[in-house]
């Protein structure tokens, strides 16, 4: 059997005149995931367009199964593939978190849509398409990782990705916030559920070279399961990055386990300084927790911050982009995203948002976290990206910089000025190495940066 698997470009990410090296960070390893339950006679390869021009192969590509993996603002690309593909003749399987919140969008542009995770649909798809007889669609409810086969990482072009070595050792979230676009992708099972210990180990086992990326949710949300992988991970001489919240980096030890198995930056979901936010978007975790404190406990055991920030909650007025920076700044944040609020189909805020008639329009390009698609109430919607914007000039000028690492002291200064400098100030370098498909020659300084002088 041949199949094709498509990961389609963000709309963000598509500008013939710029590529920000955050498209060409990770490979698309859902779908080397899915692959990994094909046979060894089938033939498969995985499309990226991300990191490649992918419309001379789709336009003599004759498979007998296409997959392409559909998010928000890369929808209507992914539909534009796949009836150019059904038009042919090939069928056209369609999953992910979109196909999920909009199933019956989605269903006019497939053969066959999944709803959820993909670990126990996927392998029932395959059997039933191999008898020709596949079913229209397949909801996922039984949840687990045991068994999942290894990951096939000889379909990924590691040359093309700053960080190849991604991997995901859980699923979901213990949390449930309210404009959380993955929320509605674990309805119907469980939300939040890891791989067992051992298996974990084995696929970082067979990562070549040191650094690592966990791209979980939340690496820190089981505990036990947490200290038993950093306890394993704990002298293999890796350095890696993951994401947690701020409740779990607050818990006694489990920080300490992570530093000792190597863990250097962690992204950290602040999403608002305005404490009346947080408990209208069920952020229930941030609730009461000392943010101050948590950036100095990540800064003490030498652990780098990207923190989150959302612009735009009903508590937010036209103040809160500079105060956010200010903390941000004041605290010695590394790095920092900046979101206008979102809501998505499937979540929570985009109920609230549709029934109170908030939604400006459905035009998914545009549900990008940078523009505003509902009426905020605390400012106008020009004011919302306006500060949007200046945030990000904000706290990524020189001087901001220069502020932040002062906060520090050593080693501890220069890698805050090496990370935050490296990361926006040579965007002009960077898109030049994406074009060579040279990124991967930037690795190195990724770890001597994120080591910060520590011996493994």
């Amino acid at each position: 059997m041949r199949v094709t698997m498509i990961l389609p470009a963000l709309t963000e990410a598509t500008s013939p005149l710029f590529r920000p090296i955050k498209y060409s960070l990770f490979p698309p390893l859902g779908l080397a995931t899915l692959a990994a339950y094909l046979r060894d006679d089938d033939e498969v390869r995985i499309l990226d367009e991300h990191v490649e021009r992918i419309d001379d192969a789709v336009a003599s590509d004759l498979p007998d199964l296409v997959v392409i993996q559909v998010y928000i603002t890369s929808a209507r690309r992914s539909y534009e593939l796949a009836d150019r593909y059904r038009e042919r003749g090939v069928f056209v399987a369609l999953g992910g978190l979109h196909v999920t919140s909009l199933p019956e969008e989605a269903a006019g542009h497939a053969d066959a849509i999944f709803l959820g995770p993909g670990e126990d649909t996927w392998p029932r798809f395959l059997d039933d398409f191999r008898r020709g007889e596949p079913a229209t669609r397949y909801v996922s409810t039984d949840r687990t990782l045991h068994g999942l086969p290894p990951v096939r990482r000889d379909l990924i072009r590691r040359e093309r990705y700053l960080v190849p070595n991604s991997i995901v050792v859980s699923r979901g979230c213990p949390h449930h916030c309210d404009f959380c676009y993955k929320d509605a992708f674990f309805e119907g099972g469980k939300s939040f559920y890891t791989q067992l210990v051992d298996d974990a180990l084995a696929e970082i086992d067979r990562l070549p070279g040191r650094h690592l990326y966990f791209l979980d949710d939340h690496l820190l949300g089981n505990r036990r399961f947490a200290e038993a992988l950093f306890d394993g991970m704990a002298g293999m001489g890796r350095v890696w990055q993951a994401a947690s919240t701020v409740d779990a980096i607050l818990r006694p030890g489990l920080l300490e386990k992570a530093v000792t198995a190597g863990l250097r930056s962690i992204f950290v979901g602040f999403e608002t300084i305005n404490d009346v936010n947080l408990a209208e978007q069920r952020k229930r975790q941030n609730i009461g927790q000392d943010y101050a404190a948590v950036a100095r406990r990540l800064h003490d055991a030498g652990v780098m911050v990207n923190a989150s920030f959302v612009f735009g909650m009903d508590g937010d007025g036209p103040d809160v982009f500079d105060r956010t920076v200010a903390w941000a700044v004041d605290h010695g944040l590394e790095t920092a995203t900046f979101h206008i609020m979102t809501p998505y189909p499937g979540t929570a805020l985009f109920r609230r948002m549709a029934a109170a008639d908030r939604l400006v329009h459905r035009d998914w390009d545009r549900y990008d976290t940078r523009h505003v698609v509902y009426r905020p109430r605390g400012m106008t919607p020009e004011q919302l990206e306006d500060g949007y914007w200046r945030a990000y000039r904000d706290f990524y000028r020189w001087g901001s910089i220069w502020r932040g690492a002062a906060t520090k002291s050593g080693a501890g200064r220069w890698r805050h000025l090496a990370y935050a400098g490296g990361w926006k100030k040579f965007e002009p370098l960077w898109d030049a190495l994406i074009r060579s498909r040279q990124v991967l020659r930037a690795l190195p300084v990724l770890e001597t940066t994120l080591s910060g002088g520590r011996r493994s």
